[in-house]
């Protein structure tokens, strides 16, 4: 459905007037520095404005420019990004910023294909960058702006297939205003975390109450219309906590894996008729060339990710001979506890690490 050019000013006049009383007041608003909304923009993907909010003052208190992010070594980035999750944000950003010093003259692109170009930039990020830094006419649509055309339009298919996206794409710009894109997509941001949410809409105080389809259905909740995803796998993986003397063994993920860069105790998943004393032996020969006797169990834990889930079983171990080599990880290293805190951890490991130092009194 593609509105009239009077629906589309209304639309847009409503939602602006809307924003200047009731948006959000964000650090990044306040700022048109393009590296810094870049570095906002990747901090955001996935990730709700509460979590980015505590490490985006710290990251650019840290890597104040562009220069200082992208000579900085990765380790240093991925330790400041411990917590926030989906890592391969902190690898790609700490890529894209070398690729922007070399290639662009330290000056972030405002061409959309050019910043899609770089390592992680997909169209949202492209498109809020070029339209917040350098108030470009490109729309951004997150899953926000995506739920308020969905119910506004009464747009029925699925949003993630590739034609109905386009559709969204086709509308959003046509109620775009051009001389206000950037407060616009700020906008249906702020209205669709405000008002327009996914369960409880607000609608009796939304200001497109009255061009709402969806409201004026009875059922707005009801869209978008997602078709629901297959269940997350389950794996029970194992992990050790491989003891010479006072030190023990850390690994480093493979760079090009999920979680790639960040140190853990080493382990892996578990096989078909395999005992869990058994999976850790095999995995820490496969990974480590070693050979580890497994003690007591340490502790268990869930976890999960966004397309599986996991029980992470630790082990205490002890280790009996080879001499360790990188075979399935890129690095490793014997520590004592306190040096635990140096190293960007995943989730899992930073509470098997919590536990180890309380157990010791660290």
């Amino acid at each position: 459905m593609i509105p009239t050019s009077r629906v589309a000013r209304q639309f847009a006049r409503r939602l602006l007037d809307w924003y200047k009383e009731h948006g959000r007041d964000l650090p990044w608003r306040h700022t048109q520095d393009p590296y810094h909304i870049l570095v906002s923009e990747i901090m955001l993907q996935q990730t709700q404005v509460e979590r980015v909010l505590r490490y985006y003052p710290c990251f650019l208190e840290t890597f104040p420019e562009l220069k200082v992010l992208a000579e900085a070594p990765l380790d240093r980035v991925l330790k400041l990004w411990e917590g926030m999750g989906y890592y391969a944000r902190a690898r790609n950003l700490h890529r894209a910023a070398q690729i922007i010093l070399t290639e662009h003259g330290g000056r972030v692109p405002s061409e959309l294909s050019t910043l899609q170009a770089l390592p992680g930039v997909g169209y949202n990020t492209a498109a809020s960058v070029a339209s917040f830094a350098y108030q470009g006419a490109w729309p951004v649509l997150d899953g926000n702006a995506i739920r308020i055309l969905c119910r506004a339009f009464l747009l029925q298919g699925d949003p993630r297939i590739r034609a109905q996206h386009k559709r969204l794409l086709d509308l959003a710009k046509t109620l775009q205003p051009a001389k206000w894109a950037g407060p616009f997509n700020q906008a249906l941001m702020d209205l669709g975390a405000l008002i327009c949410r996914s369960t409880n809409p607000q609608c009796a105080r939304c200001p497109l109450s009255a061009l709402c389809a969806g409201y004026a259905s009875g059922d707005p909740e009801s869209l978008p219309r997602l078709t629901p995803r297959p269940p997350r796998p389950h794996f029970d993986i194992t992990a050790g906590i491989i003891w010479r003397g006072k030190h023990f063994l850390i690994a480093q993920r493979q760079h090009d894996k999920l979680l790639g860069g960040l140190w853990e105790f080493p382990g892996g998943k578990q096989e078909k008729e395999e005992t869990l004393e058994q999976c850790l032996r095999r995995e820490i020969r496969e990974e480590l060339g070693i050979h580890i006797r497994v003690e007591e169990p340490f502790m268990s834990l869930k976890h999960g990710y966004s397309h599986f889930r996991f029980t992470l079983h630790a082990f205490h171990c002890t280790y009996l001979k080879g001499r360790p080599r990188p075979l399935g990880c890129a690095a490793f290293k014997w520590i004592q506890i306190p040096e635990l805190q140096r190293y960007a951890l995943p989730r899992a490991d930073q509470k098997l690490a919590a536990a180890l130092r309380a157990q010791v009194g660290c």
